[in-house]
């Protein structure tokens, strides 16, 4: 049985964060450019490995199969998903297979922007919140499904309040039905907190979706939990960072234009997955000696499933 948290409220059962320390403290935006430009860089990491299906812990080894064995399935898809088989020879034509290969990888891992997109506004908010002097603590430490916490307190009250956190891009990132669940599997985490010393309250953040707060509840209107709100773009770095949405968007948009040459997607790709790729078409004799694609009749009867 959940149980509706203490906190001070306004009418509509919203956090009355009037009632919490206020920012005092403004970080500087050079600091604050260097938390993005790390969050960007761990967030390419984080995801390129995920794409993969790579574990952070993973020995030398692993990391040697995993990519030869995704080389392979890339292959794969570029066989099923070649389109039109004549336009796919002719497109591949004259062409390196590493050239081809990294097509397909970025073909194939669109969602790739959108995992990297979350993590690193992820990674910028919770920074921002420990360097904004406003919280007592900043953890993400033993969390499940919230990505980090922050213990800030009252103005006028010795209890504290702490806000677990699930970053999300937009409110659409999940469907209708799997928000109950969310919202649900966030607040056991906040509620089963042993740590945990007063009240609580569950926040999902939509870093890029512009807009206050609201609580997410079914079609009649009734919240999925009391303690849980949807915080956007708005309200959710003014209220963490002591920074607009438009301020941390224009910093993000100036640090990716200083460090576009060094995070480019074709240098993502690791090599001994292009290898394997390639392994594959050599041995279906789809290449030259020089590893590029000269033949399109040979392209296409391949793609038609005629070899």
């Amino acid at each position: 049985m959940v149980t509706v948290q203490q906190y001070p409220r306004q009418t509509d059962n919203l956090l009355d964060d009037s009632q919490l320390v206020p920012h005092t403290y403004r970080i500087p935006a050079d600091q604050l450019k260097a938390m993005i430009m790390a969050a960007i860089e761990t967030a390419g990491r984080k995801s390129s490995r995920a794409i993969v299906n790579l574990p952070d812990n993973a020995s030398a080894d692993e990391v040697t199969k995993t990519y030869t064995k995704e080389g392979r399935e890339l292959f794969r898809y570029f066989v099923k998903y070649c389109g039109d088989a004549a336009v796919t020879a002719l497109q591949c034509t004259g062409r390196k297979c590493s050239e081809i290969a990294r097509e397909q990888f970025r073909k194939r891992t669109l969602q790739k922007e959108r995992m990297n997109s979350a993590w690193r506004y992820q990674y910028i908010a919770k920074d921002a919140a420990a360097a904004s002097k406003r919280f007592e603590t900043v953890s993400d430490i033993g969390l499940a499904e919230a990505d980090f916490n922050a213990v800030i307190k009252y103005r006028k009250r010795k209890s504290k309040l702490t806000v677990y956190v699930s970053v999300k891009n937009r409110s659409n990132t999940m469907g209708g039905q799997d928000w109950p669940k969310a919202v649900a599997a966030l607040e056991r985490v906040a509620s089963g907190d042993k740590n945990r010393d007063g009240d609580y309250i569950c926040v999902f953040g939509l870093s890029v979706e512009r807009g206050t707060r609201l609580m997410k509840g079914n079609k009649s209107g009734v919240p999925f939990s009391y303690n849980t709100e949807l915080w956007f773009a708005d309200y959710f770095w003014q209220f963490f960072s002591n920074y607009s949405y438009e301020e941390i968007a224009k910093m993000v948009l100036d640090v990716l234009i200083a460090s576009e040459e060094r995070h480019t997607s074709s240098e993502d790709v690791p090599q001994e997955l292009l290898d394997s790729f390639q392994k594959c078409c050599e041995e279906n004799n789809l290449l030259d000696e020089s590893g590029c694609f000269v033949d399109p009749y040979r392209l296409v009867e391949f793609f038609c499933g005629k070899n």
